[in-house]
């Protein structure tokens, strides 16, 4: 049986002869049993192709003239050369993904690489693309699903719009949310004097002002180590020990924050902590600086240190909300996030992740 993928690669060939100008306007093409023996196909498997290079107006086939190449085709070669940069990159990440799998890495592993990859280049990117239609702009804490709501969710099942996120830190989701920078924030800032989350912070930099709070999830955060955990790791602590580096989430973040209250209420000083000043975005970013070595632990998610294939430590469960202002909050497509997340699917989705548990997610807070 012949490959099914034949006749586009039939199709690519004369496609790139027509770019290279091997055939030009009003050329006539090799009959259909020549393109046989060169490819040793069937002729329907040829037909198929030129019909394909006939519907994006590349071919003209007349009875008794043969198939031809169009005389006008100014639109069509634009479209076959977006299509041949797009083949080219398909077969740039084909060999990528044919050279992991020969390093024994599975398909998840591969995915989960991308997705971090990917995760990575968004958030230092300085010239990030807007998606088609609407644009949602988050601004906060960095969040394994919150990314992927951005890149799956949105775009996909909410096709006319999309989510452009920036990871600024809780704080300075609140404080964009509060400028009119953002539709959407996301935080997980915790409040020692209250002992809760959020809501003590939401009411202090948007005082006197309506807010509508939404829990997203409840995410394990511990000690990202290497694998074994071989410098033996177990409490805040053993971060004081000399020769163990650390790596730090930026000032403004949740995780700072919390790092910081924890570090005081055990008379702690950040500076027996070698590496405390080095600050990274996002937490893949600390499980990226762990697992390469360039330090011996991290504060951040469970599921980035799993992503990874680091050791997890755990210290705390907290809440991560999404903070909306009411009248963003009747726009059809965070109306439409916010009933999905409430749904079953939806809990499902959160619940997937490691460390996440769903049990309040899509819950207003009040």
């Amino acid at each position: 049986m012949e490959d099914a993928s034949l006749y586009q690669r039939i199709a690519e060939a004369v496609r790139s002869d027509i770019l290279a100008g091997r055939y030009k306007p009003g050329d006539r093409l090799p009959p259909v049993r020549l393109l046989c023996a060169r490819w040793n196909c069937t002729p329907g498997t040829v037909q198929r192709a030129y019909r394909q290079l006939a519907r994006e107006g590349l071919l003209v086939s007349r009875a008794g003239r043969g198939t031809r190449v169009a005389s006008e085709i100014p639109h069509a070669r634009a479209q076959v050369e977006e299509a041949l940069r797009r083949a080219g990159l398909v077969k740039r990440m084909e060999t990528a993904l044919l050279e992991a799998l020969t390093a024994g890495y599975d398909l998840t592993e591969i995915q989960q690489a991308m997705d971090l990859a990917m995760d990575r280049w968004r958030t230092l990117s300085a010239a990030k693309p807007e998606p088609p239609g609407e644009v949602l702009r988050f601004v906060g804490s960095h969040d394994m699903v919150v990314n992927e709501l951005a890149h799956h969710f949105f775009g996909r099942v909410i096709q006319h719009a999309g989510l452009q996120l920036s990871y600024t830190g809780s704080l300075g989701g609140l404080i964009a949310l509060a400028e009119g920078r953002a539709d959407l924030a996301g935080c997980h800032l915790w409040d020692a004097e209250t002992g809760s989350y959020n809501l003590p912070f939401v009411r202090r930099v948007l005082p006197n002002q309506d807010a509508v709070v939404v829990t997203l999830a409840h995410r394990r955060q511990g000690l990202l180590v290497a694998p074994g955990n071989p410098r033996k790791i177990e409490d805040l602590a053993d971060l004081a020990q000399p020769g163990i580096r650390f790596v730090n989430r930026q000032p403004g973040s949740g995780t700072r924050i919390w790092l910081d209250s924890a570090l005081a209420r055990q008379g702690i000083d950040p500076r027996q902590i070698e590496g405390y000043q080095d600050e990274r975005l996002t937490h893949s970013d600390v499980a990226r600086a762990v697992a390469e070595g360039e330090a011996d632990a991290g504060l951040g998610l469970e599921s980035a240190g799993r992503a990874f294939g680091l050791d997890f430590v755990f210290l705390l469960r907290e809440r991560y909300d999404l903070i909306l202002r009411p009248e963003t909050a009747q726009n059809p497509a965070l109306q439409a996030l916010m009933q999905w997340l409430a749904s079953e699917s939806g809990k499902q989705f959160v619940a997937s992740h490691a460390g996440y548990k769903s049990q309040e997610t899509g819950r207003f807070q009040t």
